[in-house]
């Protein structure tokens, strides 16, 4: 499969558990300081690597200094593979990120998983293997959380949750019932719905305040 050059904008096949994962990366204007590996909503709604919700997150970390990393899921666009209930799916992220890091001279760069509702029920369990194979992700970004319809894993008490005052998918008290015994704290943008219509801005603001800029 293609040899993924670190570009400003890069789209290749690579190979996957399933067959070929399609992924798209943007990468910084400066030595990365890092790996994002963003996650799409679920495929049998439509959900894409190209969702807005999903391009605003690469773009934004890609603009912090990390090489973003969007793929799609099984079935979605030129990746091969059935939908098989985010499982299978955890095992082409897997691929995606070892992928990433055979590209990369530092095989050990710091990993953030970026997710929005269904890849973040996906990027949950992912953090899980990750950790229990000694190579945890650094940080945990979700963006409304798919409480209400999946089993979202526990995560570390550092996780950047947000979500939509207005959320008609994932109602914002499942989050919280959610994220109350994790004594995790959910940052609430106002009038956004799911897909944070009109409010990508704030999104991105939200991120980028988190790392300090």
């Amino acid at each position: 499969m293609d040899k993924l050059i670190l570009q400003p904008q890069t789209s290749c096949l690579i190979e996957g558990p399933a067959g070929h994962i399609e992924i798209a990366l943007d990468a910084p204007k400066t030595a990365p300081r890092g790996i994002a590996l963003v996650a799409h909503p679920h495929p049998l709604a439509g959900g894409t690597m190209h969702n807005k919700v999903t391009h605003t997150l690469a773009r934004t970390f890609a603009q912090l200094g990390y090489v973003a990393v969007r793929s799609n899921f099984r079935g979605v666009g030129k990746t091969q593979g059935v939908h098989d209930n985010g499982l299978g799916e955890q095992d082409d992220l897997m691929a995606v990120l070892a992928h990433i890091r055979m590209q990369k001279p530092d095989a050990d760069s710091p990993v953030i998983l970026a997710g929005f509702s269904f890849g973040t029920f996906v990027l949950s369990h992912l953090a899980k293997r990750l950790e229990k194979a000694g190579t945890p992700a650094e940080k945990l970004v979700f963006v409304g959380t798919a409480t209400s319809r999946w089993e979202i894993a526990e995560v570390p008490d550092n996780t950047l949750v947000i979500h939509g005052e207005k959320d008609e998918t994932v109602p914002l008290c499942s989050v919280f019932d959610w994220a109350r015994p994790l004594e995790l704290p959910v940052t609430v943008i106002p009038g956004a719905d799911h897909f944070f219509h009109r409010k990508l801005h704030i999104l991105k603001h939200i991120i980028t305040q988190a790392w300090g800029v």
